[in-house]
C-alpha cells in the first residue's frame, strides 16, 4: 500500500505543479496582452501626434537665427504664434548660415525625406553680396521650386523676398530685387515682398555686423511671414 500511497500523492503534486505553471502563464500572457494593448495605445498616440502638418523654414543665416539662440529666430516664434492658436503645425528650422541658393540646392534631398505641407524658402541674400551673376541665383531658385513641386505637388511654396544694398550697383540691386518677384509669378506661388521690411538698415534692429537681425529684430521679421503665411494656414 505504501508505494502505491507514495505514487498518489507524487501524481497529485504533479498535477498541482502542473496547474500552478498553467496559472502562472495564463496571467503572463494576460499581462503580456495588456502591455501589447497599452503599447498599441501608445502607438495609436504617437501616430495621432505625427497628424500634425509640417512647416519648413529653408534658408541662411537669417532663418536660422546666427547670433542668438535657436529659439530666439522667427521659425520658432512662428511655432509659438501656431501653439498659442491651436494650429497643428510643427516647424523645422533648416537655416544653415552661409548658404547660397546653390548650396541649398545641394542638400534640399534630405529636408524632403518627409511630407512638407508648407516649405518657406529664404535664400538668395549671401548670393547678392558675393555679386553670384543674377540668372544664376534665379535658375538655383527655381531648380529649388521645382524639385519641392517634384516630391510632393501638394506642398504650398512660400518665397521670401530680399533685396541688397545700393552700393552693389544700381542695376544689379534692381534685377536681384526682382527676382523673387518674377518667380513668384511664374511660379503661382505666395511671396513675402522683403522679409527685412522695417529691419534692414535699423542699427538698434541689427547686431553688431549690420547684417543679422537681434532678438528684436526677428520678431519683426516672424510678423512679416505672418502677414503671409496666415492666409495659407
Amino acid at each position: 500500500m505504501y508505494p502505491k500511497a507514495m505514487r498518489m500523492l507524487l501524481m497529485f503534486c504533479y498535477f498541482l505543479t502542473l496547474a500552478t505553471i498553467m496559472s502562472c502563464r495564463d496571467s503572463n500572457d494576460k499581462n503580456k496582452a495588456i502591455s501589447d494593448e497599452e503599447t498599441e495605445t501608445n502607438d495609436n498616440s504617437k501616430a495621432t501626434t505625427s497628424q500634425e502638418k509640417l512647416i519648413v523654414f529653408f534658408g541662411n543665416s537669417l532663418t536660422a537665427g546666427m547670433g542668438l539662440e535657436e529659439e530666439k529666430a522667427f521659425p520658432a516664434i512662428i511655432q509659438n504664434k501656431l501653439d498659442s492658436l491651436g494650429l497643428s503645425y510643427h516647424v523645422i528650422n533648416a537655416g544653415l548660415s552661409g548658404d547660397t541658393s546653390g548650396s541649398g540646392k545641394n542638400r534640399l534631398e534630405w529636408v524632403l525625406n518627409q511630407k512638407v505641407d508648407i516649405f518657406v524658402l529664404e535664400l538668395g541674400a549671401n548670393d547678392g553680396l558675393r555679386g553670384v551673376p543674377i540668372s544664376e541665383t534665379k535658375n538655383n531658385l527655381q531648380d529649388i521650386i521645382d524639385f519641392v513641386r517634384e516630391k510632393n505637388p501638394d506642398t504650398k511654396i512660400i518665397l521670401a523676398g530680399m533685396q541688397m544694398p545700393p552700393n552693389l550697383g544700381k542695376d544689379y540691386t534692381t534685377e536681384f530685387k526682382n527676382i523673387f518677384p518674377e518667380l513668384a509669378d511664374k511660379n503661382d506661388i505666395e511671396l513675402i515682398p522683403f522679409l527685412l521690411e522695417n529691419v534692414a538698415g535699423i542699427s538698434e534692429l541689427n547686431q553688431a555686423d549690420g547684417i543679422h537681425p537681434t532678438e528684436k529684430g526677428q520678431k519683426i521679421l516672424a510678423k512679416n511671414v505672418w502677414a503671409v503665411l496666415e492666409d495659407i494656414l
